[in-house]
């Protein structure tokens, strides 16, 4: 019985280390969602500006905001939606980042009507 437990134990942990991907934009630790107040504009300057004075990276997700272990990546990304890619440690709220990339725009339909094709 023991034995199982351990087992179990152990697979709840392997479990857990498995990377998750999370979707929101990169913000820092003192804005998280709201630039106004520091009346640096546009945000993606906020956000630099922020980081230049000890916030951290973070991903806002439009709900929760976890910092990032990754602080070099996300600065190209600042104030964009991103898509990471990592494990998140629940109790210190960072995401340990293996993979950071920008979510695109959907790609525009064509106009016109019809089905056909046009050149």
């Amino acid at each position: 019985m023991k034995r199982v437990t351990i087992l179990l134990a152990l697979a709840v942990l392997a479990a857990a280390q498995k990377p998750q991907v999370f979707t929101g934009v990169i913000t820092c630790t003192m804005c998280k969602n709201d630039h106004k107040a520091m009346g640096i504009s546009p945000d993606d300057k906020c956000v630099r500006e922020c980081i230049k004075h000890g916030a951290k990276y973070a991903l806002f997700d439009g709900k929760n905001l976890y910092r990032l272990s990754d602080q070099q990546t996300p600065e190209k990304y600042a104030a964009q939606k991103v898509r990471v890619t990592g494990v998140l440690y629940e109790k210190t709220g960072i995401i340990k980042v293996e993979k950071i990339e920008p979510l695109g725009t959907a790609p525009a339909k064509p106009s016109g009507s019809g089905t056909g094709h046009r050149h």
